[in-house]
């Protein structure tokens, strides 16, 4: 389900553009928008949907986008906070972000039928912790409290894993063995801020470990990559996503911090403050990894109607990846 964008590192400049004095463009950044794991959440929940019909619940948002719900939840779809909101024997679908054992546990025990939509990249992270506390290591987790996927992926080792939200509260981790302590990270943070992390971390715990593989997902990296290259040549750079999405905040910061003048989170074109572009001559665009298209195409449109009509891409990546839909419904995907 997620296109493949031609490799083209930089920007891409249609015929005869470029930065003028005085005009008006915009860049938009490749790759943006949906990544594997929010395609294949969505596709898990609308093929449940065709496959069982209405109503289907799904524990907390299935991603974290405010159109995507709103939509869904026209179609028949239930949100709930926890299982014990589901009728007996209903069919819940967990979101892209994870549960830990103890909702798997709860849910069993009321019966309800589950799919599973947990994107993979974070079901591995998942399984990091259970290795390292077989292994009896003290897991320091670097994220944001409260998040879904941070109490997913603790609730797989409580007992061995401390949360570190960002840099600032390091001195007041501890741990049991100096010696036995590793570091694994929410797959949708900032990169720049994460590093900054380990490496205070690793001030006080020189033998810190690293993962065995790159906790932060690729969709996260590359979106903000691209972010980083447009940013310096940008006098305003709107994200496209919902406040409650991690990744989404993160392009914001990442945008300021590589060098744009300004930088706005929307949800959608109508929230665009025109004020915002006052004496500006480019606008970066972007968009969280749960942000369907259509509503990056209403931002370039409005952008258009004011006279932001030169459109040029900036590209660093080539997203190509693709996960399986959960085994449930594998057959309603090669039916569809």
């Amino acid at each position: 389900m997620t296109s493949a964008v031609p490799l083209n590192v930089g920007i891409a400049r249609t015929a005869g553009s470029g930065p003028r004095t005085g005009a008006k463009r915009v860049l938009l950044a490749e790759p943006r928008g949906y990544c594997a794991g929010v395609d294949r959440a969505v596709e898990t929940v609308e093929k449940a949907l065709d496959k069982h019909g209405a109503p289907i619940y799904v524990r907390k948002e299935i991603v974290h986008n405010r159109h995507v719900v709103e939509t869904l939840t026209e179609q028949g779809v239930v949100f709930v906070d926890e299982t014990d909101e589901v009728p007996e024997g209903a069919l819940l679908v967990f979101s892209a972000h994870g549960v830990s054992p103890a909702v798997h546990t709860a849910a069993a025990e009321r019966n309800l039928r589950t799919i599973d939509a947990t994107c993979p990249l974070v079901t591995k992270v998942h399984q990091e912790a259970k290795r390292f506390a077989r292994d009896d290591y003290d897991i320091l987790l670097i994220g944001h409290e409260g998040h879904e996927e941070v109490e997913g992926t603790a609730g797989e080792a409580p007992d061995h894993v401390q949360l570190v939200d960002g840099p600032d509260s390091v001195d007041d981790v501890t741990v049991r063995d100096e010696s036995k302590v590793i570091w694994l990270s929410q797959t949708t943070l900032s990169v720049d801020e994460t590093m900054q992390t380990v490496a205070r971390l690793r001030e006080r715990f020189p033998s810190l470990q690293d993962p065995p593989s790159d906790d932060i997902c690729y969709a996260t990296q590359n979106r903000q990559v691209a972010v980083k290259a447009m940013a310096p040549e940008c006098d305003l750079v709107i994200v496209v996503g919902s406040r409650n999405s991690s990744n989404s905040v993160r392009l914001v910061e990442v945008a300021l911090g590589a060098g744009a003048k300004a930088s706005y989170l929307v949800d959608y074109a109508r929230e665009v403050d025109l004020a915002w572009l006052e004496g500006v001559h480019t606008v970066g665009i972007t968009s969280g990894a749960s942000v369907p298209e259509i509503l990056v195409r209403g931002v370039v449109d409005l952008l258009a109607e004011h006279g932001f009509a030169d459109v040029q891409s900036v590209t660093t990546a080539n997203e190509t990846l693709v996960f399986a839909l959960p085994r449930e419904l594998r057959a309603a995907r090669r039916s569809g």
